[in-house]
Parts: structure tokens; sequence; C-alpha cells
């Protein structure tokens, strides 16, 4: 199916997003901060990138916007549970500055693997 790179701190939500959308069919692989993702994408590539936005390091908002300026191809699912700001808040930023679309955490499996399916489906358009 497609080519996809998680990014997030949490080493068990990232395995669990990664054993989800593998067995829908999808390559994944992950990393644990922004820096290495973009390391990951300038030498495997992807089609979809999922990012939490907070990391240490560099954050998820700088991530995708260095994303977006590089690959402005890739499309971008930004993902948060809060922290100090209001996840809401932080989300609506990085769909702002570049992500395509956002969730929130805690959010089920199912809507993830609808998501990633509308975003990587061939013709399908980058909605900013």
């Amino acid at each position: 199916m497609a080519r996809l790179l998680i990014i997030d701190d949490d080493d068990a939500l990232r395995s669990l997003l990664r054993n989800v959308l593998e067995q829908a069919g999808h390559d994944v692989a992950e990393v644990n901060d922004g820096r290495k993702a973009l390391d990951v994408l300038r030498t495997r590539g992807a089609e979809l990138v999922i990012s939490d936005l907070i990391m240490p390091d560099q954050d998820g908002i700088e991530t995708i916007v260095a994303i977006r300026e590089a690959w402005p191809e890739v499309k971008i699912i930004a993902m948060s549970g809060g922290g100090r700001m209001d996840p809401a808040e932080r989300l609506t930023d990085a769909e702002l500055l570049g992500a395509d679309a956002s969730l929130r955490k805690p959010f089920r499996m199912d809507e993830l693997r609808e998501l990633v399916a509308r975003l990587v489906a061939p013709g399908a358009a980058h909605p900013g």
C-alpha cells in the first residue's frame, strides 16, 4: 500500500501504531524524534508521516515545517494529547503550518486506519 513514517517518543504507542498500520498492509518505519525523521525521509522516503507534536530535541511543529519545505508532496498527520497547551490549539497550529490532518490522543485505531487510507488514496489532494 503506502510507505509510512511514525514519529513519536513514546515507544509503546509507536510500536502499537506500527503494528496496526502494517496489518493494514503499509510499509512502516518509526523513529523517536524529528531529527531522525528527517534522516529517514532523506534515505528511505515516505508518502505519509504521522508525527506527535510534543517531543524532546525537535518537536513536531518544527518537524512538520521542515518536512513541508523539503518534501511538499508528503502527507502529514499531526497527533497530540496535550501537554501544557490545549491539544486542540497545538493541532490547529500544526494544520496551519502544513499538516494535512490531525488526531487528538487518545484516538481509536479504526480512526487512524481510515484517515491514513484517505490520505494515501490515489489522487488524494492536500487540503491546504
